[in-house]
Formats: structure tokens, C-alpha cells, sequence
């Protein structure tokens, strides 16, 4: 039996802990009851298993009859009520989020920014939950003794549905090496209430002196620290042969068909380490979708790499083209679908933009991408 003290922060925990993890197919109602010795109990009100499980700081957990105890001393408020933890073979890292109605756009489903901000955040919840620095994105602790910091060097990102206003995802991550050039990281993303696969992602991280600015290879110590965690074997959120989040993106050249000019960082854009945020550079690059795409059309794959760091008082221009093929030609549909049937209806009208960003005083190229688009089902 799950035992916390009679305090109402305890009775949150212990409603929290109960919620959610059982499988989909039962709906239980959790439960609060005083014993004759005065601590709270939680169970669900319907049959069904309830699995509530609870990380420590090492990454451990302690299953006590199908439900994990809580210990006081393992792992802070936050562990606790997050409805997240490492699988069983303590690789990979899964939570649940539900969809809020400040994630979502005008057609009331979550925005590509709310899908973007979740990898992120279930990204650095996994590596809390294995003990890493709750000081920076995932720094180990040799990382924090050189000073040096995690930056984005690559994000591809596919959403074959977007999950709706209230709807519950469960997203999947773990990490692998990359040899001395960085790591890697994918996801899954899934409807928690049909186990369909509602999305896939992939990234590639290097290290950067967070003084000079400058990028490192990663050594023996971090790699070390970091390779406990991560699969044995190679695993791939897109394992296809010439899958879209290899395609090299070309340079879009100016003068470009479609342009934002002067968009300047908010102070809300920068993260922790005193640059903006990556998710920041995908609503900038959205900034010169033209209107006609954003009615009729709704984002499904998109790919950014990272050339440059973006300060708070840097200027940048945002510019959008069609992609045109080696023979000239626009392409307008998509190129493959990953494996994903959900995408195959689409495939007859797509849409596809190379973008820049780049500083508006000199020109130099800050970010550049790829942008896939399928028609909405109920288009204007």
C-alpha cells in the first residue's frame, strides 16, 4: 500500500500517483482513505491495475506489490507528481502530458511549438530522472566541471496528428553516442488512449564551452557518464533506408519568394544557457509561411539545422521558398512517409519550403530548413 503523512501537499502526491498509469482500457478513479493509523491510502475505486511508478535520482525504483512505495528521501515534489518514468530496462524514458488550452491554435489542436516544447521538456525529465544536473539541459557532471553545455546541432520532427485540447500523450525518449561529435536523441509520440502513433523524432546535440562559446568533442569522461543510459544496440525513431531526417537541406538563396524581416528575440525566448530557445527558430521560420499554406494546409514534418548561436540582441530575417527539385521542377508532394499509413492519404497534395534564417545586419546564416505540408481534411 502507497503510505504518505496526512499533509495536503501528501494527499496531492498520492492522487497523483494514481493517475493515469493503468492501461487505457480501465478508467479508475483514485481514492484517498484515513487508516486507524492516520496516513492516507491510495487505491483506484474499479478493478484494474494501477501501476504508480516513482524514479529516484539514480534512476532506480523500488516495486513494492504492483505499486511503487514512495521513500521522502528519493527524488523531490516535482519526481513525484510527474507522470513519467524509465521503462523497465531503464534505457528509455516515457510521460504522459495532457494537451492544455494554451497549447493549442485555431483549429484547436496542439500547435507544432506545444509538440516541440514536450520533446524538450520529456528530453530533460529523462535525464533528471537519471541523475544528471537539474542546472542545465542534461549536463553530466564532467560536462559541469569544463564549463560546457548541450546545444541543438539538428531537429526533425514529424506529425502525422495532432493531438486535440484535453488529449493525453505519452512520448518516449532515450539517447545514444554519436561518436566524439555529440549525441543523439529520439522520441515517440503516441495517443495514450489508442496507442497509435501520432508522431517521430530525432535530434543531434553538441557540446558547447558555455564561456567562449565554441564547440567541443566530447571526451572520454562524458561519454562515459552518459552511455550507461542509452540502448546497447543501435535504436532508430526513423530506422527506414532514406528516411526525410537524413536529407541534406540546401541552402535557399535570395532573393527569396515569401519573407519576415526584423524579428527580434523576447526576453521570454531565451532558455538557461543565454540563447534562444530552438523552439523559438520554429515559430520564426513559420513567420513567412504564406497565408495561403497556413488556411489550407496543416505542418507535418519539419527539419532545422542549427548553424548559428542567436543572442538577445540580434535582429533576424525569416525567409521561405518552394523547394525546387534537381530538374527544375517544384515539389509539391511528399517524397516517402517513414512508414507511417496515417501520412499516405496526403501524399497527392503536399507542399514543400526550404527556409533561412539569418542576421539582418550581416546576413549570416543563422538557421536553415525543410518544411513538409499536407492538406487539411476540411481545407477552405
Amino acid at each position: 500500500m502507497l503510505k504518505v503523512s496526512c499533509n495536503a501537499t501528501d494527499q496531492i502526491q498520492a492522487l497523483a500517483q494514481c493517475r493515469f498509469f493503468g492501461p487505457p482500457k480501465y478508467k479508475p478513479k483514485p481514492v484517498l482513505t484515513r487508516r486507524k493509523d492516520g496516513a492516507f491510502s491510495c487505491s483506484p475505486a474499479t478493478k484494474g491495475p494501477v501501476l504508480a511508478v516513482v524514479s529516484d535520482r539514480s534512476g532506480g525504483v523500488a516495486a513494492e506489490g504492483g505499486i511503487t512505495s514512495v521513500d521522502n528521501g528519493l527524488g523531490s515534489l516535482a519526481d513525484r507528481l510527474r507522470l513519467g518514468s524509465l521503462t523497465e530496462d531503464g534505457l528509455s524514458y516515457k510521460e504522459k502530458f495532457i494537451v492544455r488550452c494554451y497549447e493549442v491554435g485555431l483549429n484547436k489542436t496542439a500547435t507544432v511549438e506545444t509538440m516541440a516544447n514536450l520533446l524538450q521538456e520529456v528530453g530533460c525529465n529523462h535525464a533528471q530522472g537519471v541523475g544528471f544536473s537539474t542546472d542545465g539541459f542534461a549536463t553530466t557532471l564532467s560536462m559541469r566541471k569544463m564549463n560546457l553545455i548541450w546545444v541543438t546541432a539538428r531537429m526533425h520532427i514529424e506529425i502525422y496528428r495532432y493531438p486535440a485540447w484535453s488529449d493525453v500523450v505519452e512520448i518516449e525518449t532515450w539517447c545514444q553516442g554519436e561518436g566524439r561529435i555529440g549525441t543523439r536523441r529520439d522520441w515517440i509520440l503516441k495517443d495514450y488512449a489508442t496507442g497509435q502513433v501520432i508522431g517521430r523524432a530525432t535530434s543531434k546535440w553538441v557540446m558547447m564551452n558555455q564561456e567562449t562559446r565554441r564547440l567541443q568533442k566530447v571526451n572520454d569522461d562524458v561519454r562515459d557518464e552518459y552511455l550507461v543510459f542509452c540502448p546497447r544496440e543501435l535504436r532508430l525513431a526513423f530506422p527506414e533506408e532514406n528516411n526525410s531526417s537524413l536529407r541534406k537541406i540546401s541552402k535557399l538563396e535570395d532573393p527569396a519568394q515569401y519573407s519576415r524581416l526584423g524579428l527580434v528575440p523576447r526576453r521570454a525566448d531565451l532558455d538557461m544557457n543565454q540563447h534562444v530557445n530552438n523552439v523559438t527558430y520554429i515559430g520564426w521560420v513559420l513567420e513567412s509561411i504564406p497565408q495561403e499554406i497556413i488556411d489550407n494546409y496543416e505542418l507535418q514534418t519539419i527539419t532545422l539545422d542549427y548553424r548559428r548561436e542567436c543572442q538577445h540582441d540580434d535582429v533576424v530575417d525569416s525567409l521561405t521558398s518552394v523547394e525546387v527539385g534537381e530538374d527544375g521542377e517544384r515539389i509539391s508532394k511528399l517524397q516517402g512517409t517513414n512508414g507511417s499509413p496515417t501520412t499516405t492519404e496526403y501524399k497527392q497534395d503536399c507542399r514543400q519550403f526550404l527556409h533561412l534564417l539569418r542576421l539582418s545586419g550581416d546576413g549570416l546564416e543563422i538557421n536553415r530548413g525543410r518544411t513538409e505540408w499536407r492538406k487539411k481534411k476540411h481545407a477552405r
